[in-house]
This record gives structure tokens, C-alpha cells and sequence, in this order.
């Protein structure tokens, strides 16, 4: 009898959740950003509300800035991240992570009349598992980025990368938003900047974004991660279990491909 009610004891403790918090960014259109009136809108807001109907939860969707949204998440501020992040192995030593709902390589976005316009192997997919291939690309990069001054969003996957094979070749320039970087690379102060091909399709839409063009490969693999999906605390199996399921059946219902292409302009959902 003992025995019996230790092994049952877990599943009378498993958490019903009928509300939940989620916290994005509010500043990475399309994934997520501000209507003028100030109500978040964009892709995962939308997607947000999908899930939670599947789910059948109410779901409050908040602003946190990037830089301590994953701290918010562990000390409990809200229950879930929907913020275009990525899954990467450093990130899951501290969270866990629903499956994928979309997978965007990243690519450097530069100024048309600017000395990296021509970078080579634009639009050519590199792994940066395949290490003969990242490294043969790497040395086909460095002596073109030598110098030059390269931004990303701080605390990013694309920071890390940049740090991991251009430090000491680039100057590199970390942002609290990507938004910021898009000013400086149009205003002449960035030589490039390194985000998801997904962004940028919203900086080339904006005034100003008409000069500027995406070049070199499109990363992705290793420290880029694997998809975007949604940040949760490890001790939140049973809300984890909630997502995938939603997750799933958004992706083959198609409802995951029609919102990615009213956003993004292109079908990145996650394989099914």
C-alpha cells in the first residue's frame, strides 16, 4: 500500500492549468511588436491565442523586455515565452521548451551601396553541425568581415555566433532590440547585421528598408538551435505536454502555415 501510494502521489500533484501568462518581447515584428494604440500584435500573438483555444485555457499575453525574459519565466512573473526564441542546448540547461513551431535560418542583412554588399554564398544554406562546411564558409568570410562592424541583439543565438567565429575579426555591436540595430545599419553606423531571415523580412518592408539587401549563407544548426518554440520551467511538464499537442495540431490542421505566411510572406512552420 505504501508503495502503491508514493508512485500515485506525482499524478494527484500534476497542476491543472485553466489560465496562463505569456510573455514575449513586443519589439521583433513580425513575430511580435506594438499597434500604434499600444496592443501587441504580430505572429505570435496570433499563434498564442490559437494554442490557447486548442488547450481550452485563458491565456493573458504580456511585454517583457528580452534581456530578462528568461530570469521573469524562472521566477515565476508568467508561465510561458513566446518570443521568437530559440531552442538551443545552453538555454535548456536553465528552461525547457515545447517542440517547434517554426525553423528561420539566420543570414546577415547589409547596405545595398555598402562595402559587404556582395557577400558570396547568399541564400546557400550552411549547417553549422557540419563542421568541414562552417569552417570552409568561416574562412571564406573572415578576410571580408575583418574590420568591419557587425550588430546583433544581445543575448541572442546570433550574438553567439558572431562572438563564436568573428571575434577579434569584426567589431561586434550587441543591441537591447533588434529594432535597434535596424537604425544603425540605416544610418551607416553597422557594416551588417545578423538576424532570423523571418525579421528582417519586416526591416526590408519599412521606410528605409528599401536600401538595404540580405547577403551571405543562411546559418543554421549547432548554436543557432533547432526552431523556435515556446520557453517553460522544467518543473511545468504537464503545460509542456499542453503546447506540443497544440503545437502539433496547429501544424497539420495548416493553421500554422497560413498564419506564417499572413506574417512572414513565406511558410516557415516546423516540420510536422
Amino acid at each position: 500500500m505504501a508503495l502503491a501510494a508514493t508512485l500515485a502521489a506525482p499524478l494527484a500533484q500534476a497542476k491543472e492549468w485553466k489560465k496562463v501568462v505569456i510573455a514575449t518581447e513586443g519589439a521583433y515584428m513580425p513575430y511580435n511588436g506594438h499597434a500604434p494604440d499600444g496592443k501587441l500584435i504580430g505572429f505570435e500573438i496570433d499563434l498564442a491565442k490559437d494554442l490557447c483555444a486548442r488547450m481550452k485555457v485563458t491565456c493573458e499575453v504580456i511585454a517583457q523586455d528580452w534581456n530578462g525574459i528568461i530570469p521573469g519565466l524562472t521566477a515565476g512573473k508568467y508561465d510561458a515565452i513566446m518570443a521568437g526564441m530559440s531552442i538551443t542546448a545552453k538555454r535548456k540547461e536553465v528552461i525547457d521548451f515545447s517542440r517547434a513551431y517554426v525553423n528561420s535560418p539566420s543570414t546577415f542583412a547589409v547596405p545595398k551601396s555598402g562595402a559587404l554588399a556582395a557577400l558570396p554564398d547568399t541564400g546557400v544554406r550552411i549547417s553549422l553541425d557540419d563542421k568541414a562546411a562552417i569552417d570552409a564558409e568561416v574562412a571564406k568570410l573572415k578576410p571580408l568581415l575583418q574590420g568591419k562592424v557587425i550588430g546583433a541583439q544581445v543575448s541572442t543565438i546570433q550574438a553567439d555566433m558572431l562572438n563564436t567565429y568573428f571575434k577579434g575579426v569584426a567589431t561586434i555591436r550587441t543591441y537591447p532590440t533588434t529594432e535597434e540595430h535596424d537604425l544603425d545599419l540605416q544610418a551607416g553606423r553597422l557594416d551588417a547585421a545578423l538576424a532570423a531571415t523571418s525579421y528582417f523580412v519586416s526591416t526590408l518592408a519599412k521606410p528605409g528598408g528599401s536600401d538595404l539587401k540580405l547577403a551571405g549563407p543562411l546559418f543554421s544548426g549547432g548554436l543557432l538551435g533547432a526552431g523556435v518554440g515556446v520557453g517553460l520551467r522544467k518543473s511545468d511538464p504537464e503545460l509542456k505536454a499542453m503546447f506540443d499537442t497544440a503545437i502539433n495540431a496547429a501544424i497539420a490542421d495548416g493553421t500554422m502555415k497560413k498564419l506564417s505566411l499572413q506574417w512572414f510572406k513565406t511558410d516557415i512552420s516546423a516540420p510536422k
